[in-house]
């Protein structure tokens, strides 16, 4: 498991390069990182660099400190072990949210065995901004399998649907009019239900695989 490190450092140009420096120098390799700027807190106006890195060598901490630019830095454990798997829905207000219902109510017994699988959720109207948020599916960090919850789906969202297959992201998706139902790893007609299966997918202490359902719908 990665070792995450977040520093708070001055936002201009050549700090990010001097901090993956640092780690590169002494072995570290690193497999995830996000920058942006406070925009409040104590450290308003500050960038944050997090990193979750392979392994922390001696040093490296008290060497990241040595650098000008940086103000802070503190150990964490990595967003997999906080937050771990991500079911991302997408769609309809009311669809939206009666999938969430399931889809929460089914991590929450999973987590509470030890598991870790957290539900993001937004409702979106029209075919470019649903569109849009499902191309951006394959870029989120630990995105595991998309939920889409709507009435009306097809067009550009179908295309989008079958790029993050090709990616390796499963895609559920309510019995509605459209063509996105024709290119959905799965079709379910009860969205709660369509949360559920969602869950049970990416836990490791449910039995339930969608590629042994594909196609099929419920």
């Amino acid at each position: 498991m990665s070792t995450a490190i977040n520093v708070i450092c001055e936002n201009r140009p050549g700090v990010l390069r001097d901090i993956a420096g640092v780690v590169a120098s002494l072995g570290g390799n690193i497999e995830y990182t996000q920058q942006f700027v406070l925009e409040r807190g104590v450290n308003t106006g500050k960038a944050t660099v997090y990193m979750e890195i392979d392994s922390l060598a001696p040093g490296m901490v008290e060497n990241l400190e040595g650098l000008p630019a940086v103000l802070e830095v503190s150990v964490h454990l990595s967003f997999e072990k906080i937050y771990g798997s991500r079911v991302i829905i997408i769609g309809g207000g009311a669809q939206v949210a009666q999938a969430a219902v399931g889809a929460v109510n089914e991590a929450d017994r999973h987590n509470l065995r030890g598991e870790r699988i957290s539900i993001d959720t937004i409702p979106l109207v029209g075919e470019a901004a649903i569109a849009d948020a499902v191309n951006a599916v394959s870029r989120l960090h630990r995105a595991s399998v998309l939920v889409l919850a709507g009435a009306l789906m097809g067009g550009r969202i179908s295309e989008e649907v079958q790029r993050i297959q090709e990616e390796g992201i499963p895609v559920i998706a309510l019995k509605m009019a459209g063509s996105v139902p024709r290119y959905a790893d799965l079709v379910v007609t009860d969205p709660i239900q369509a949360g559920t299966f969602a869950v049970m997918h990416v836990a490791k202490t449910a039995i339930f695989d969608i590629k042994r359902v594909r196609g099929m719908e419920f």
